[in-house]
């Protein structure tokens, strides 16, 4: 899902400059307050309505999930609406059965389509995937923002260990054919309360803006369950800004503005009645040297202790992944325009004693002129064990804003809670839901805080 700094009134003001402010002290004005010439009192009241309102509308949902007809995930091993809570271990939620059981051969499309099985080492299949994916995936409500994966994000998506080559699904036309939809399947070991489960993570799922009408998008996703159920897989973990039945979760995206003048001109935030450019420059500027000792690029070496920090961290997570000192090469080894990784080491004893990550996202921008790409970088894995955890994340938007990114991404998952309002993150408008395919949870309500699990 594409996210904004969250709309703040009826009238589409979009507060991007103080929706976190009103927990700051210092202001970018000359009294200190934000706004020259009002008291300190008053600009924190009135800063407080602000957040206040905008929390409200950004909650509002005169839409019930409840209330809408899911005809296809309906008939899926997924947890629906209308169950009731029960109080039983997590576990699957079909009967248990083998690939034996499976069906053997591919579903059926609609006349002139037919499968295609992508081979994502090849520079010609990324390039094509590239393309469906650049000129029909996700964009925001209002058309302005198209994700625009890189052809290099896509491999390193798509190719971690043990990934296979009949999980990267496409369909083409039959006479010419050109891709027009494509569905993909990794393997990932995922800790579900306490249950360790072999499952896979579900993305990609575009159809082309054409074809959207010939029910596609099930066929899809019947047939990669098919194809990962014929390895012996029958679980799955997928996310989506739309509800259906049910979500394990509901996280709310956050935005840290890097460059508030370009996020003010192209429309992705909005420049406070009561604020000056300068004055918004001047909130969100950062220093130009990280803050914490030791603090530096990781570097492939460094994967089997980044690979034990990890594993202790996120075992306070209810859904969290397995990591593996070969996961850790793969996912968070630093790649220009991929991942940017950095550790914490301890100048005695070099030790690696902290870790940060985030991801390069950029989105196209839709109809302007002078901008084509908002560059983005999304947060990844983190631990932090000998520094506070807002330290090290601001060290990480030290170092985007220095590689000139335009803006800092984060869910309020896992530990962020702790660091979004103070490192002034702003509230997004696009929500992402977790979901996990023939699984339970136990009955516990999760929170966001509850997910250890990034899924790009």
């Amino acid at each position: 899902a594409i996210s904004r700094v969250a709309l703040g009134s009826r009238t589409e003001t979009r507060f991007g400059v103080y929706c976190t402010m009103a927990d700051h002290e210092v202001g970018p004005g000359a009294d200190g307050t934000g706004v020259e010439g009002s008291s300190e009192a008053e600009t924190s009241s009135e800063l407080r309505s602000v957040l206040e309102q905008i929390r409200l509308n950004a909650s509002s949902d005169t839409h019930n999930p409840r209330d809408v007809k899911h005809a296809f995930w309906e008939t899926q091993p997924v947890v629906q609406f209308h169950e009731e809570a029960v109080d039983k271990p997590a576990g699957p939620i079909d009967n248990i059965m083998t690939p034996a059981d499976v069906k053997q051969d591919p579903y059926n499309l609609p006349s002139g389509f037919e499968w295609c099985q992508l081979d994502m080492t090849e520079s010609d299949t990324v390039e094509e995937v590239y393309k469906l994916l650049n000129q029909n995936y996700v964009e925001d409500d209002d058309n302005m923002f198209r994700f625009d994966y890189s052809r290099e994000f896509l491999k390193w998506a798509l190719q971690p260990p043990g990934f296979k080559q009949q999980w990267h699904i496409g369909v083409s036309v039959a006479n010419s054919k050109k891709l027009v939809a494509f569905i993909t399947a990794i393997p990932a070991t995922i800790n579900a309360d306490s249950k360790t489960v072999k499952m896979v993570e579900i993305n990609f799922l575009c159809v082309h803006k054409k074809l959207r009408a010939k029910r596609l998008a099930p066929v899809l996703i019947k047939e990669i369950t098919r194809r990962v159920n014929l390895e012996d897989i029958w679980q799955a973990a997928y996310t989506a800004g739309v509800v259906l039945p049910k979500p394990v979760t509901t996280c709310r995206y956050y935005h840290r503005s890097l460059n508030p003048k370009k996020l003010i001109e192209v429309g992705f935030s909005a420049l406070h009645k009561r604020m000056t450019m300068s004055r918004t420059i001047k909130l969100y500027k950062l220093p130009t040297e990280a803050a914490t000792a030791g603090f530096r690029k990781m570097v492939i070496d460094d994967a089997p202790q980044v690979s034990a920090i990890l594993t202790e961290k996120l075992k306070i997570h209810r859904l969290a992944p397995v990591i593996h000192t070969e996961d850790v090469r793969h996912w968070l080894v630093p790649q220009q325009g991929v991942i940017d990784s950095f550790v914490v080491e301890d100048p005695d004893t070099k030790k690696i004693t902290d870790f940060v990550s985030y991801y390069t996202l950029p989105s196209t921008i839709i109809g302007n002129e002078q901008y084509k790409v908002l560059k983005a970088a999304y947060c990844f894995y983190h631990a932090a064990n000998t520094v506070p955890l807002k330290q090290l994340m601001n060290d990480a938007l030290i170092m985007a804003k220095l590689d000139d990114y335009d803006v800092f991404n984060a869910l309020d998952i896992m530990e962020n809670s702790d660091f979004l309002k103070e490192l002034k993150f702003g509230i997004g408008d696009g929500h992402l839901q977790y979901y996990l395919y023939n699984w339970r949870m136990s009955s516990k309500s999760m929170e966001p805080k509850d997910i250890g699990l990034v899924l790009l």
